[in-house]
């Protein structure tokens, strides 16, 4: 007689244990699958956030490998959208409608550390903390998206989206072993005074000096 009850009330009124765990599992299901689509909204704008961060992160590097690295990610990260608008698709989801304030804080960070022009070593070792702190983030951001992803049944999404964290992590190695160098010349570099010599606003000064 049960059987003609409303499929809403089950999870209520319905004494059979097996029903109950699998109107259970179906709303655990649904709550998950929202927060999986809110962290993939949240990654959408991270990544949007970014293509116009890094433009920026390679005119500011004076090192050419680094800006040649900025380039090269560039075009990954427009990737990076493009397939997060896919999957959202495949939804049924659109992806705007969320900022991210974490990525919004971290690129605020990096652009306060280039308005401040430190030396050239300085600014391109700055360069690498601030874009490996942007990595993490993101890495972890993936790392979530996939497990939700392979607990909802999101098979190719998952696939897609391990990709992505692949390829950040990849960026990740090469701005680890670009720091190896440029780290060391950050430490090379010599300070006069308390201020640096190699200094972009110093430098006018020293050449003003000399013509006098």
């Amino acid at each position: 007689m049960h059987a003609f009850w409303p499929t809403f009330a089950c999870s209520w009124i319905r004494f059979n244990e097996i029903d109950i765990c699998l109107i259970g599992d179906e709303m655990k299901s649904n709550r998950l699958k929202h927060l999986y689509i809110e962290e993939l909204r949240d990654l959408y704008s991270a990544e949007n956030q970014l293509v116009k961060a890094i433009p920026k992160m390679a005119k500011a590097s004076t090192s050419p490998d680094l800006r040649a690295g900025f380039e090269e990610h560039l075009n990954q990260t427009k990737e990076h959208v493009a397939r997060l608008e896919k999957i959202l698709g495949a939804l049924g989801e659109s992806p705007k409608g969320k900022k991210c304030k974490g990525m919004d804080g971290l690129i605020k960070e990096g652009a306060e550390m280039i308005e401040e022009d430190p030396a050239p070593e300085e600014l391109d070792a700055g360069l690498i903390s601030a874009a490996q702190r942007v990595e993490h983030y993101e890495m972890a951001g993936y790392g979530c998206v996939i497990a939700y992803a392979k607990l909802l049944g999101e098979n190719h999404a998952e696939s897609v989206l391990m990709q992505t964290l692949r390829e950040e992590k990849e960026t990740d190695q090469k701005l680890t072993r670009l720091s190896s160098r440029i780290n060391v010349e950050a430490a090379d570099s010599e300070e006069t005074n308390g201020a640096n010599v190699h200094s972009k606003k110093a430098a006018p000064m020293k050449a003003k000096a000399v013509q006098v």
